[in-house]
């Protein structure tokens, strides 16, 4: 059964996501970082001069990395190292996540590590939608995606449940027209305890309880005083109580969002995104539009390497076009292992029915894409992870470094480590253990791990965890480390783990703080 995909449709909602985008941006940024209640009834700025926003920039730097690395090979640890490279703000998490990487803590590591203050707030969500339109009416994948990239400088935090809820927010837009089941569909993908949840589901119901804007805003504000300024969960909130006022409204769900304060151009842009997907071109007033143009001002990103950066709305889109096919006929997603149906790109010039429809399956049925109401399990067991950790993958198998505590040692002091295996094939596996360690250093582990194809294991605890029909077979082995009476600034270990029958040994890297 083919899935297609009206080409033109769809073009015309990606196009809106970028031109949304880029005109809540520039009418939210002169207002960025005020925490007063505003009364704008639109721009501030001059027209035809949009006005450079990371929210857009960053994601011109994923789209590169989309470009040359590949949809399906693209690891978070990959956009680490674009981050590193092209990104120029030191400031606040960004800065943060890059002293990580330098000392060697991988993503989500390198967004959890001295990050308390930061892990929380709007560096993620913000860029969301590049995700959503390479991944138009399937949330899982787009939450895949959103997780690679919001653990890089947001860990395991309310930061990156907020990419995860705007990022199945915008991909599910492409498929549902009525904004609240939009936002309660991408609520059922993040975990309902966490603050971005109940900030969200607060809004809904004092809307619901015939509240005005300003009461419900006032609200919010009491309820995340905690927190303080630029944090995702009061922000988010903010953005969908634009999107709930303005009931439908292009304008006028921008404008409120702006008016609550705060990190402006971040709800703006968000708004104007999500408003862009659901209604494409024709949705966005004509004076807007012609307000702020086609192109895009770059301020956040080093070009001086090899970046070919997109200057229009247009060009990004017609870039994002040429990718999505590949990763809409992906075979395989970690994340939704179960789907596996082929998508064509059609014109659908031959049924009228068809016009104002993005996909059909088989031309024969008008349906969306029904990704939209199983939330993979996957998804919601990245947030049960140990704070400190992070993913090494192999072809033979995959395996989770968890820290049981922080990661600095004293001499003679311990650390123990736990390390979850996950076996990459069908038959079972046996590793040989060892561990490299810096001189005087010692280590406690068991050598020998069988990474079982069944269940029941023996010796090492074994884990059988099934997800839409697939079965992954996990085996948990945990090293205990006892620093010497020498201690360095940063201490490099490699534990190294050879596949019986295997040319060559597999290596997973460990960094631990003096």
């Amino acid at each position: 059964m083919d899935l297609k995909i009206n080409r033109e449709i769809y073009r015309d909602k990606v196009l809106a996501c970028w031109l949304g985008k880029n005109i809540g941006g520039t009418m939210g940024a002169p207002f960025e970082g005020n925490p007063r209640i505003h009364d704008i009834k639109g721009f501030t700025t001059p027209k035809g001069e949009p006005l450079p926003n990371d929210d857009l920039d960053l994601q011109l730097v994923w789209l590169r990395a989309l470009e040359k690395i590949g949809p399906h090979a693209l690891t978070s640890t990959d956009l680490a190292w674009y981050w590193q490279k092209y990104i120029i703000p030191d400031w606040h998490e960004y800065g943060n996540s890059k002293d990580n990487f330098r000392i060697g803590f991988m993503p989500p590591m390198s967004g959890e590590y001295g990050n308390i203050s930061w892990k929380h707030s709007n560096g993620a969500w913000i860029r969301s939608e590049i995700w959503a339109c390479i991944t138009p009416g399937m949330p899982n994948i787009a939450a895949k995606y959103a997780i690679m990239d919001s653990c890089v400088d947001h860990g395991i935090s309310e930061g990156t449940i907020a990419e995860v809820f705007t990022t199945t927010m915008e991909s599910i837009a492409f498929v549902e027209s009525d904004i609240r089941t939009i936002i309660e569909k991408a609520l059922t993908f993040i975990p309902k305890d966490s603050r971005v949840s109940q900030e969200v589901r607060f809004v809904i119901e004092s809307y619901d309880n015939g509240a005005t804007w300003l009461e419900t805003r006032e609200e919010v504000v009491k309820r995340n005083a905690d927190l303080g300024w630029f944090q995702a969960p009061g922000n988010l909130a903010f953005t969908v109580l634009g999107l709930m006022y303005g009931e439908g409204d292009f304008l006028k769900s921008m404008v409120t969002a702006i008016n609550c304060g705060d990190d402006t151009d971040c709800t703006a842009a968000t708004v104007g995104a999500l408003m862009g997907i659901i209604g494409g071109t024709k949705n966005i007033p004509a004076d807007l539009l012609e307000y702020v143009g086609d192109n895009i001002a770059v301020g956040t990103v080093d070009t001086s390497f090899d970046m070919y950066i997109p200057n229009t709305c247009t060009n990004l889109t017609d870039r994002i076009m040429r990718i999505t096919p590949t990763v809409l006929n992906q075979t395989q997603f970690k994340y939704i292992a179960w789907q596996r149906f082929p998508y064509i790109f059609t014109d659908y010039t031959d049924d009228p029915r068809q016009t104002t429809t993005l996909a059909v399956w088989d031309g024969d049925k008008i349906s969306p894409i029904t990704d939209t109401d199983r939330p993979d399990s996957k998804i919601f067991e990245f947030f049960e992870r140990e704070p400190y950790s992070y993913e090494v993958n192999f072809p033979a198998m995959n395996s989770l470094v968890e820290y049981l505590g922080e990661p600095r040692l004293a001499p003679q002091k311990t650390i123990e480590i736990r390390v979850t295996f996950e076996n990459g094939q069908h038959d079972s596996q046996l590793l040989d253990m060892d561990v490299i360690l810096p001189e005087g250093w010692t280590a406690e582990y068991q050598r020998a791990v069988h990474l079982h194809h069944d269940t029941g294991a023996v010796g090492v605890r074994h884990l059988d965890y099934e997800t839409y029909g697939r079965t992954y077979d996990k085996t948990v082995w945990t090293l205990k480390i006892t620093a010497g009476e020498q201690v360095k600034a940063i201490n490099r270990i490699t534990i190294q783990a050879t596949v019986n029958g295997l040319m060559a040994p597999h290596y997973i890297p460990i960094t631990i703080l003096g």
